[in-house]
């Protein structure tokens, strides 16, 4: 009897951790642009679910997450720890997480509905993130408005995110293409 069980490979192992680590190097990197500081962590993540697809990518946002919050210094700034889960951007840093469970429901044979799911991520990603922001600042006894914490956190990461969601979708789809062993 033929078991339909899915086994768990080195290389599914080996292809997580890469892109663990690439999540952690892309929140890490900075480029300044005007006052706002834009890193390559959407890029990673969106990359990570086109790559490995739905279940693995989320999976794998996931474990970057757990390792962030035990203490590996894998966000932005390199932070770590419930306090910057518990900051004013940590909604956007679950909000990768929410991005991969909705993936979930988009990653069919469809290229044109799994690229549409990357954006509806995208957007839920936002709008968590953004509704956190306003809840921890509200905490703090300061007043913000939701076009207020929009016009920070949001708006002028659009363009960025798209041209990086782009980019994240044509190197993957490059890698599997040029790289057909890399699919387990």
């Amino acid at each position: 009897m033929h078991s339909t069980k899915k086994i768990i490979t080195a290389k599914t192992v080996a292809y997580v951790a890469i892109c663990i680590a690439l999540n952690a190097v892309c929140s890490w990197l900075t480029i300044p642009f005007f006052s706002i500081p834009f890193t390559l962590q959407t890029f990673s993540i969106f990359f990570t679910l086109r790559f490995l697809g739905a279940k693995k990518g989320t999976f794998t946002i996931f474990l970057y997450i757990l390792l962030g919050l035990i203490g590996v210094p894998v966000f932005s700034g390199f932070k770590s720890g419930v306090t910057a889960l518990a900051g004013a951007t940590g909604g956007y840093i679950l909000g990768f997480l929410l991005s991969g469970l909705v993936y979930l429901i988009f990653d069919r044979k469809n290229n044109l509905l799994r690229i549409v799911g990357l954006f509806v991520g995208l957007i839920l990603c936002y709008a968590g993130g953004t509704i956190w922001f306003v809840f921890v600042y509200g905490n703090s006894g300061k007043e913000m408005s939701y076009l207020t914490a929009l016009t920070l956190c949001v708006f002028p990461f659009i363009v960025p995110d798209i041209i990086k969601i782009s980019l994240a979708i044509l190197l993957s789809d490059l890698l599997k293409k040029k790289l057909p062993f890399l699919q387990s």
